[in-house]
């Protein structure tokens, strides 16, 4: 509710409010820009991210001077250890509801009541305990025994020195869809400058100038995820079609890569769950935000890796960015793009002909008030004439995808989808037409 946040006139504005926040961080924590700006997109989404690293690089000054940006949130600190029990992150268990048998924790001042939680060496915690922060990362609640709640919880930050491998943590790590490595850097001006930050604030986080109300990292959210009243993203079909043959390519370019090195064995292939995927979207949108855009455009789908690799492994994120550009410069090539808008927008035309089937027995020029379809009928009229009649619309359609001829692979693949779309829509319009007519 516009009454519930502080009001905000432009999408600009956010960028500006957003950019001046990692700016100031930047300043404080020393050549780490590409992580601030991943960290800023975990926010925004409102995912987890993992930063891993040696000792002594500053994990914990980055997360505490990120969180410390934000105003009117409650952040919760922990350092794990194998002796912790899961009652160190949700609270105290209640004695007398233990004593009947049932196990309840007393949620106040605990991670299930922040808004922000930054867990450190969270591999030093205990595979029960892991499990047991699962289901509050995920589902952002607690559930334990009897208890089932809501929680507050929008964005962890952990950190570790290193990855411990078992079946738990590997659940743990897919919580955290943003993961960084940050490498030590021993470049002499680069250390200076840090020397320089730690003799003015000890390595302590410094009081932000202006911070950022949580309410309006709420409102950017529900932007981000199309829920708001006041400002949208938008995303085009080509632009989601084109971001899809990214992600297929860079997991074919991995697989390869693992297999050549032979470790591409059974079950340890490299898999980008549908989930991951479609959660890629609400990155391209905050992405976007961050650039003070309401569109998604190409370089957005760039910076994908942020969350398809560990951010600060050259090899996995150059082996993104190999897949962006190859993509991009086949689509790129003798309209590619362009054709792939044109057959995205016939499957829309085959829809709303297999939505209501009785279309078919009128010309197909009823279909094209709308300039999402506009090339189509430009093809039709330059085929046929300004009007069709009824009984050739079929005949029109084949012709026109026997007439389509691809530029490149990426739309001759996406060309013999919407044929195989073209003959099913076909099958179940005649099958209706004939009950019409008989």
């Amino acid at each position: 509710m516009a009454e519930d946040r502080d009001v905000i006139n432009s999408i600009e504005e956010i960028a500006k409010e957003l950019k001046d926040a990692a700016a100031f961080i930047g300043s404080r924590v020393i050549n780490r820009d590409e992580v601030i700006e991943q960290a800023f997109c975990a926010l925004l989404t409102a995912e987890h991210l993992l930063l891993q690293s040696r000792t002594g690089v500053g994990k914990s000054l980055l997360a505490e001077q990120i969180f410390n940006m934000f105003d009117g949130a409650r952040l919760f600190r922990v350092q794990s250890s194998k002796e912790q029990q899961p009652d160190t992150y949700f609270g105290g268990l209640d004695l007398e509801q233990l004593k009947a048998g049932r196990i309840v924790h007393n949620t106040e001042g605990s991670l299930v009541e922040a808004q922000f939680g930054f867990i450190d060496e969270i591999f030093d915690a205990n595979d029960f305990t892991l499990r047991a922060l699962l289901g509050l990362l995920n589902e952002r609640r607690l559930i334990r025994g009897v208890q089932n709640e809501p929680s507050s919880l929008h964005s962890v930050i952990a950190a570790t020195n290193y990855l411990r491998v078992s079946e738990v943590t590997e659940a743990l790590l897919d919580r955290f869809l943003y993961k960084a490595m940050i490498l030590p850097d021993k470049d002499p001006f680069i250390q200076y400058k840090i020397s320089q930050r730690y003799l003015v604030h000890g390595g302590k986080p410094a009081a932000a100038p202006k911070k950022i109300p949580f309410k309006r990292l709420k409102h950017m959210n529900d932007i981000i995820t199309g829920h708001a009243d006041d400002f949208s993203i938008g995303i085009t079909a080509e632009m989601l079609y084109f971001t899809n043959v990214v992600i297929r390519h860079y997991e074919f370019l991995r697989n390869r890569s693992l297999h050549e090195k032979g470790k591409n064995v059974a079950g340890s292939d490299f898999y980008i769950s549908p989930r991951t995927q479609a959660k890629s979207l609400d990155l391209l949108r905050a992405l976007a935000l961050l650039k003070g855009r309401s569109n998604v455009v190409h370089d957005d789908v760039s910076k994908l890796y942020f969350i398809f690799t560990t951010v600060g492994l050259p090899e996995e994120m150059t082996m993104f960015k190999k897949a962006y550009t190859t993509v991009l410069n086949s689509l790129t090539a003798s309209r590619g793009f362009d054709q792939v808008t044109i057959l995205l927008d016939f499957t829309e035309l085959l829809e709303d002909i297999k939505a209501d089937p009785s279309k078919m027995n009128t010309p197909l020029s009823q279909f094209s008030g709308t300039a999402v379809r506009r090339s189509f009928f430009e093809w039709v009229k330059e085929k046929f004439g300004s009007e069709q009649p009824a009984d050739a619309n079929k005949k029109t359609l084949e012709q026109f995808l026997t007439d389509f001829i691809p530029v490149c692979d990426e739309v001759r693949e996406l060309k013999s989808s919407v044929e195989k779309t073209f003959a099913q829509t076909m099958i179940v319009v005649e099958r209706e037409l004939n009950k019409v007519r008989s």
